[in-house]
């Protein structure tokens, strides 16, 4: 079944509680909720699907609630599954799902998480939705940065929860509320995916696909124009979200209609080397300023030096000087435990000479 057909062919479900209502943090935390009360404690209990799952006889633990639909029912009788089971996978049965959300993966910090994961292990389960068209395969709900890691360490496993989701635009939506609400999702994320939407008309107009998501209708506008960016141009500001709103990815894409892709590369490390503001390079779009001009506020001084900092052969940062006294470190990407690391260490270098 196609993904248009999937998302078109969804009806939903009765429910208590509307789905206006009721949030996308509300559904996690109620999946959550299974996990702590119902999820095996004993190792034997741990379902192995790279075996045939046990059939087992429904027990009142196993009684169909009232939103449950019944594909999942009838798949978790099957295969003996309790809501709220953590079992093992095997990762090639994994497949991203059609409606995910997000759209771009850093590769470092896929790298930085993989080698944790060869190192302590999977601690978290992902979520999953059963394919109920191809047995034996499984929709990514939440957990796609885990997969990709996971498969990058050369594991052949994973740690799941089989959930009881649509896939359809139900299923993106919840997915994309989840990403705002951890501010995880970004313009990039959602100028591909929206494109994606209107070409599959899974809406007619981006009136509609606005409308589904309550935003303003200007909100999707200025994501389609970024849309219309290579996906090379998006990947260099997608690691910089800090410096790439969609108001300044906005105007990247009106230099790139006029100037093409190396120009605008260069426009891009202009901004980052020169730290532009918007309005600076709304000057240049529309002429009033040159892109190899230095455009930099008063006051503010060009730097002397600039190192790329690397971690696993993946840049993370960079450190640069200014004049005789100064320096700025930016790092991104790091886990916890090399973050407490480096400060530590930089710490350790400015104590007193005893």
């Amino acid at each position: 079944m196609k993904s248009s057909q999937l998302a078109k062919g969804f009806q939903a479900r009765p429910d208590s509680t509307s789905s206006e209502k009721r949030t996308a943090l509300d559904r996690l935390n109620a999946i959550d909720g299974l996990v702590q009360t119902k999820t095996p404690t004993r190792p034997e209990m741990a379902v192995r699907s790279n075996t045939p799952l046990a059939i087992a006889e429904p027990d009142e633990s196993e009684a169909a609630s009232e939103n449950e639909s019944a594909q999942y029912r009838a798949w978790r009788v099957e295969h003996g599954y309790r809501p709220g089971q953590v079992i093992e996978l095997p990762l090639k049965a994994i497949k991203h799902s059609p409606f995910n959300p997000r759209h771009f993966y850093l590769k470092s910090s896929i790298a930085e998480l993989a080698v944790n994961l060869a190192k302590q292990g999977q601690q978290q389960a992902i979520h999953v939705i059963p394919d109920y068209d191809n047995p034996g395969s499984y929709f990514v709900s939440d957990g796609g940065r885990r997969v990709r890691a996971l498969k990058e360490a050369n594991h052949e496993t994973v740690k799941a929860l089989v959930i009881d989701l649509p896939i359809g635009i139900q299923s993106y939506k919840l997915g994309y509320d989840l990403n705002v609400q951890r501010d995880s999702q970004t313009v990039f994320d959602n100028a591909i995916v929206w494109k994606r939407f209107l070409d599959e008309q899974h809406f007619q107009s981006q009136k509609e696909l606005a409308e589904h998501l309550g935003l303003d209708e200007s909100t999707v506008a200025v994501a389609l124009s970024i849309a219309k960016l290579p996906e090379t141009i998006m990947q260099e500001m997608v690691t910089r979200t800090d410096r790439f709103g969609s108001n300044m990815a906005y105007q990247v894409g009106r230099y790139h209609g006029a100037r093409g892709t190396d120009a605008t590369l260069r426009l891009i490390n202009k901004i980052l080397s020169d730290d532009l503001s918007t309005r600076q390079v709304a000057d240049i779009v529309k002429g009033r300023a040159n892109a190899q001009q230095s455009a930099k506020p008063a006051g503010r001084q060009r730097y002397a030096q600039r190192l790329d900092i690397k971690l696993d052969g993946v840049s993370v940062g960079d450190l640069k000087s200014y004049g005789d006294d100064r320096l700025e470190l930016r790092l991104r990407g790091l886990t916890k435990e090399k973050r407490d690391d480096i400060l530590r260490q930089i710490e350790q270098m400015l104590l007193p000479a005893k």
